[in-house]
């Protein structure tokens, strides 16, 4: 077996704890012991009960000479048992079915009645009237009670023209005994799963029994001619072999279901209903279960047969895939089966709804059955080992079938082993199958000691690389431990070195932020001097006004400087506005932004710009003109022009009220300014 289905069988098996392997384990070698005991005693019973079987087949087959067995069948008290078939006896067929009783006693016997040697089973007309005449002759007084049996059981209907004596010539002469499967069980005389007819020649003489057999299917007519005590001799042996095989399938269906609430595997399952539905199949075959099961429901047990094949072919096709795991093993043969399943289910709804002859056919059952072989034997192939008894048991069971079936067709003779190959098949089938299922725990308990071994070892081997490397790891690290710290070392000196090199370069950046400090003071005061003196450029005046805040804080400080008062309540106190520098009244709370009301209000360019445009408007006005001054700030002439004449227009108006005159006004404010923050 190759390390892939070791490992498949080994994944299989943890789906049990360790707790129900043990119980798994236990229940394996319990199994076995009860299959040896249980095969033990079926054998000795068996062989006991054929070795009577033998002596009554070969008792049933000693026959007279050759002249009486084709004129009159002769009744001797020494011969307990003649089993006659129909190429042994004279009869006619009634295609039409209209032929009556009185009509073939006023007929010649030659005309109607004839012996045909080649007369074969498989040569049976469906729904025709086969009759039969039975002469008996008694030589002298016989001291047994005799019977007249039917071995088919499932024969539509049975008519028994019993003669009232040995001179019976006339209709009246005869009683008329109906039986077969088409009536309730209790119609008839004896409560047997065949059909039997007492006979009782008491008086020594010629009589002469007429049978009307016709039947819906095939019929497989075999008339036993039988003492009583024979009979019952018969019958008690044969109950007593169907108890065994019923028993074994009850058995084994208890011991699985006990397998299965242990271990939830559903093959047990299936397997379980899979050997119920071969026993009630059976019983519906031998006639068991029309006599326990459903004795007054004679159309159910038409059918019946049909359904428990069905469901033997159902079962048997679920536990080959679950068994083989064939989803795993033979992927494609898993998907057969499936179809299988549904061509199968379809067939059978079709025979039980619309055509119950349907199930007459037995071929399809008999190519599934040779598919689940082939399956089987296709998974053995490919090294998965439970087949083999798996294989064996369909084997088997295809043999029983072949023996049967030739038994039935009368291609080889008559006999009561082989007339219950098909039963001895199923038990040998269910033993296999049984067999399989605990080999099948046997090979996994196998693989998975191998597999725990080879973990085991591979343990063994990875703790010993383990170690070694470990030891490898534990010399590079102290190898490299001694690295690091010399490493360590040379940063640590290289570290104070840095940090004596950063502290003076500290030193050295303070020193030279004190100087910068100073020149941008001592630059600042001297482009305010210039401001006041001289004429700026617009870099030198950003200088003084760099951005939007400086100019913000500017106009605020000029706006409020003089105390804050609310323009709607006059309110003096205040808190910060939702802008920069706006202010909010505390008691109305309106919001009034730096710009509000000056000369900046809502205008759509840089407020540093606007206060250079005031810077040129107050001081020098004539020094540039409108087109430079609006290439120097990169803005439009209309827009500069409009400003200057806003702004002319305010200090025209500041003027007539006294307030700024020129730009040193804004001037000594912005020192105001620094001051306050400083």
């Amino acid at each position: 077996m190759t390390n892939n289905a070791i490992y498949i069988q080994f994944q299989i098996f943890q789906e049990f704890s360790t707790h129900n392997f043990a119980i798994i384990i236990k229940l394996y070698f319990f199994h076995m012991r009860i299959l040896f005991y249980s095969l033990q005693m079926i054998c000795r019973n068996l062989i006991i009960s054929f070795l009577v079987f033998f002596s009554i087949s070969a008792y049933a087959q000693d026959k007279p000479p050759t002249d009486d067995l084709f004129e009159d069948i002769i009744i001797r008290d020494h011969l307990d048992q003649r089993i006659l078939t129909l190429n042994k006896l004279p009869y006619f067929a009634d295609r039409e079915g209209e032929i009556t009783f009185e009509q073939i006693l006023e007929m010649p016997d030659d005309q109607l009645f004839q012996y045909n040697p080649n007369y074969n089973p498989r040569q049976f007309i469906d729904n025709a009237n086969y009759w039969i005449r039975l002469d008996l002759r008694v030589d002298s007084v016989s001291h047994k009670y005799w019977l007249i049996e039917f071995y088919d059981q499932t024969i539509d209907e049975i008519e028994v023209f019993k003669p009232l004596s040995h001179q019976a010539t006339a209709a009246n002469d005869f009683i008329r005994l109906p039986m077969g499967d088409s009536r309730p069980f209790d119609e008839r005389a004896f409560q047997h799963k065949n059909f039997e007819v007492m006979m009782n020649p008491s008086t020594p003489g010629h009589y002469t029994y007429y049978i009307k057999i016709r039947s819906h299917r095939f019929a497989d007519i075999r008339i036993a001619l039988r003492s009583v005590n024979r009979f019952v001799f018969w019958s008690l042996n044969e109950y007593f072999l169907f108890g065994l095989l019923y028993g074994m399938i009850l058995i084994i269906s208890i011991y699985n279901a006990l397998m299965y609430t242990i271990i939830r595997e559903k093959k047990y399952l299936y397997y379980i209903f899979y050997i119920l539905s071969v026993g009630i199949y059976a019983m519906c075959v031998d006639g068991i279960a029309f006599q326990y099961l459903w004795p007054n429901f004679p159309a159910w047990n038409e059918i019946a047969y049909g359904v428990f094949l069905y469901f033997i072919i159902l079962f048997a096709l679920l536990f080959t895939k679950k068994f083989l795991i064939t989803r795993v093993n033979t992927p494609t043969l898993d998907k057969v089966l499936i179809g299988l399943i549904v061509v199968r289910s379809f067939v059978f709804l079709y025979g039980l709804l619309i055509d119950n002859d349907i199930f007459e056919h037995r071929i399809t059952d008999i190519m599934i059955m040779a598919f689940i072989f082939y399956t089987g034997f296709a998974a053995w192939k490919k090294g998965f080992q439970p087949a083999r008894f798996f294989v064996i048991a369909y084997g088997v069971l295809f043999i029983g079938f072949f023996i049967k079936a030739l038994v039935l067709w009368g291609d080889i003779p008559f006999n009561t082993v082989l007339h219950y190959s098909l039963r001895i098949a199923f038990i040998i089938e269910m033993i296999l199958l049984s067999f399989a299922l605990a080999d099948r725990v046997r090979i996994l308990k196998h693989n998975r000691d191998m597999v725990l071994q080879k973990m085991l070892k591979e343990q063994e081997d990875n703790l010993k690389m383990k170690e070694e490397l470990n030891q490898s790891l534990e010399q590079k690290v102290a190898s490299r431990t001694r690295e690091l710290r010399e490493k360590n070392h040379l940063l640590e000196v290289s570290y104070d070195k840095l940090k004596e090199q950063s502290n003076e370069i500290y030193m050295i950046n303070s020193m030279l932020d004190l100087e910068n400090w100073k020149l941008k003071s001592k630059l600042k005061s001297v482009v305010k001097g210039r401001m006041l003196k001289s004429k700026l450029t617009f870099d030198e005046f950003t200088t003084v006004f760099p951005n939007e805040d400086t100019c913000l804080q500017q106009v605020a400080h000029m706006k409020w400087n003089e105390n804050y008062a609310c323009r709607r309540c006059e309110n003096k106190k205040y808190s910060n506005g939702n802008k920069k520098y706006a202010r909010r009244c505390t008691k109305c709370g309106y919001n009034e932004s730096a710009t509000a009301y000056t000369l900046f209000h809502g205008i759509k360019f840089p407020l540093v710009k606007a206060f250079y445009i005031l810077y040129v408007v107050l001081n020098h006005e004539d020094y540039m003109s409108l087109e430079e001054l609006a290439n120097i700030l990169e803005l439009q002439k209309n827009t500069v022009w409009a400003f200057k004449k806003k702004v002319n227009n305010f200090l025209h108006d500041e003027e007539e009220h006294g307030h700024i005159h020129a730009w040193k006004d804004v001037m000594v404010d912005l020192e105001m300014i620094e001051k306050e923050n400083t």
